[in-house]
């Protein structure tokens, strides 16, 4: 049975996007609608515009979304494009920027598109089926053992990721590897027993790594979010839900990057008043927002999930 997807953060990313209702919002992660739902009921004479590439998430979420409103406009490709996507719809400017980046648990619970270790399938892990031709599949198969090896360390943390890349090259051999549970056999293979034991699936880093490589998650996302800061207009929010280090890293250093300017740490030693740079952005909070306690509860998903939040202001 599909697990029901349940939207992170739901009310505080919602709170943080300081909606008005006359406004413009970009979605960028539509998902089953669970943050565009909340962000519609708010919007009057506004329009939410919402972007995803899953064709089976557009046809569901469309449905929920017209309960709500019709002040609404589905994008379909990827959010790598967000700037032509918009400016195609006549839209230069915006009032709020939504990111969602964790995998909606239809995804994961949907065993044909192989992105959980908990269902066999064929590895597959494309958000864009149409458009990608690039699986799990493939690259299980084809990359050698160091190009498997630095996949898994590098976008999983997989800290046996040469012994995992070492037994699937050994299974590979005999036997083409198609399904998720193939390779978390393999997997289970190549971990000591103190890994086996530990709470979380041993697949998870790996799984998370082909997912991440696969999609080209990490460098969609940082083109993305360049692209939503100069798509701002003044008092603008850029809000982002994360759910991974790799993700954080990339928020940290472009907030950072955005938010300070190295003239200020000379100037703020001179001993004159009100000599700071003017800045276009500053940081909406100081430290990402974590679930509550509450929501850790009802809501395993979130255990990894953080908020952060920007805003134009020059």
């Amino acid at each position: 049975m599909t697990q029901k997807h349940i939207s992170v953060l739901l009310n505080e990313s919602i709170g943080l996007l300081n909606i008005k209702s006359e406004g413009i919002y970009v979605d960028c992660t539509l998902g089953r609608a669970g943050h565009s739902v909340e962000i519609l009921k708010k919007l009057d004479k506004g329009h939410l515009y919402a972007i995803d590439q899953d064709l089976e998430a557009i046809k569901e979420s469309e449905k929920k979304l017209n309960e709500v409103s019709s002040n609404f406009t589905i994008l379909e490709g990827n959010f790598a494009d967000i700037k032509a996507m918009l400016a195609i719809q006549g839209v230069k400017k915006v009032d709020g920027i939504l990111y969602d980046l964790g995998v909606s648990s239809p995804q994961f619970d949907e065993g044909s598109r192989g992105f959980s270790y908990r269902f066999d399938a064929t590895l597959d892990m494309r958000m864009d089926v149409n458009n990608n031709t690039l699986t799990a599949k493939k690259i299980v198969n084809n990359y050698d053992e160091k190009q498997l090896a630095n996949i898994f360390f590098k976008y999983g943390d997989e800290k046996f990721s040469f012994a995992i890349a070492k037994n699937i090259i050994k299974a590979r051999e005999v036997k083409e590897i198609d399904s998720t549970f193939e390779l978390v056999d393999i997997i289970k293979k190549s971990l000591p027993q103190k890994v086996l034991k530990q709470k979380k699936h041993p697949a998870k880093k790996v799984f998370q790594a082909l997912r991440v490589y696969v999609n080209n998650e990490l460098e969609v996302l940082k083109k993305s979010l360049i692209q939503s800061l100069e798509l701002l207009q003044k008092d603008g929010h850029l809000v982002v839900i994360t759910f991974q280090s790799h993700e954080e890293k990339i928020i940290k250093d472009l907030f950072k990057a955005k938010t300070t300017n190295e003239q200020d740490k000379f100037l703020s030693k001179l001993p004159i008043a009100g000599l700071e740079t003017k800045k276009e952005f500053e940081l909406v909070i100081k430290k990402p927002v974590l679930p509550s306690e509450e929501e850790l509860e009802y809501n395993r998903r979130s255990h990894s999930a953080k908020l952060w939040a920007i805003k134009k202001v020059g």
